[in-house]
């Protein structure tokens, strides 16, 4: 996998690029500063970017918007967004611009090796990686919403989905058949008014815009 990093951290930033070329994928640019983002990446059109969401000079949100410019610019491209905490913001504007192909991690993450490559590896196929504390914000900040009638394991279930996994891994997180698994997907679509689907990463997709896209209280 072709990778440009974006992060203003030193320290960091080579330790992303170890990561990652130890793990067999090739950094073609790094990026430090906000302004650097978009030619590294109109230049190699890589096969994925990893983006930290605050870069000089302003240190605001300058890797987002460098995020969700190069998804209009390289249509597609798979893009890993890192923060340093949880920005729910963030992650729902993610979202609005469409959710094949996205992540948001918190850093932390980064020194889960195994989780970290996995969710770049699941964003990089068009998939979705969301940090599970974001996923959790999504799920509890909305009062009176269809969300109130799941149950606690289809909660579960819905935010594991949410995290981009599948139902076999799902299964195994949670201890349970994958029957059992399909079944809750079916209540949790039912009782969120989402079409059922059997199609991959569509029905992760349909909760998540579901998700960013339902009102607040």
């Amino acid at each position: 996998m072709r990778v440009v990093i974006a992060e203003d951290n030193a320290l960091l930033r080579e330790g992303l690029v170890l990561l990652l070329t130890s793990a067999g994928h090739e950094v073609v640019a790094v990026a430090g500063s906000g302004p650097e983002i978009m030619p590294a990446l109109l230049e190699h059109r890589p096969d994925a970017a990893v983006l930290d969401v605050r870069m000089p000079p302003g240190f605001r949100d300058e890797g987002l918007r460098a995020a969700l410019e190069a998804r209009e610019r390289i249509p597609g491209l798979p893009v890993l967004v890192l923060s340093q905490y949880v920005e729910e913001s963030y992650a729902s504007e993610l979202l609005g611009g469409g959710t094949s192909g996205i992540g948001y991690l918190l850093k932390d993450r980064i020194g889960r090796v195994d989780e970290f490559l996995d969710a770049l590896e699941r964003v990089a196929a068009g998939g979705t990686a969301l940090d599970p504390e974001v996923v959790t914000e999504l799920l509890t900040r909305r009062k009176d919403s269809p969300l109130d009638s799941l149950t606690p394991r289809e909660r579960e279930v819905l935010g594991l989905m949410a995290e981009g996994h599948d139902n076999a891994t799902i299964a195994r997180t949670l201890v349970v058949t994958e029957r059992a698994v399909h079944k809750h997907i079916g209540n949790v679509f039912l009782k969120l008014n989402l079409p059922p689907s059997d199609s991959g990463h569509r029905r992760v997709l349909a909760v998540l815009a579901y998700l960013a896209h339902m009102p607040q209280a």
